[in-house]
């Protein structure tokens, strides 16, 4: 349903769109295929965004702590708290005004859960999510 929701998939039925000042960006449950390349972090992370200075992608690693050497990590190595965290950093980048989550804390730790827990609080956009965490549904 949440490929359908953020235009990956056509339902089988019917149709679905979203009003036009929504911008959505979208988490999937198996985010394995986001990386299935060559790429280094900045180079993966660049190819969504416009912006030209490497500094400000540098940055949005920074905050999901990949910093120095790290961010010329090849993405097909990440683990997969990595891959989620980066994920984060793509949607960060995106500027959405509305969230479509599937299972978010999957392969995080409790400080990461945590922080994330608190990034989405101060949202101000609309979020749809799944979890099986009961503390993060809770809060």
């Amino acid at each position: 349903m949440y490929q359908i929701l953020a235009g990956e998939a056509e339902p089988d039925a019917g149709a679905f769109e979203w009003g036009s000042t929504i911008s959505v960006s979208y988490f999937p449950k198996d985010s394995s295929s986001y990386f299935d390349c060559d790429l280094n972090l900045i180079e993966w992370l660049r190819q969504y965004t416009t912006l030209e200075d490497e500094s400000l992608v540098r940055g949005f690693l920074g905050r999901m702590l990949f910093s120095g050497d790290e961010s010329l990590k090849k993405v097909r190595v990440l683990s997969g708290g990595e891959r989620v965290r980066c994920m984060l950093s793509k949607m960060m980048l995106s500027g959405s005004n509305a969230l479509v989550l599937d299972e978010p804390t999957n392969h995080l730790d409790l400080e990461a859960i945590t922080s994330l827990n608190n990034g989405l609080i101060e949202f101000p956009g609309a979020i749809l999510f799944t979890s099986h965490d009961h503390q993060f549904v809770d809060t």
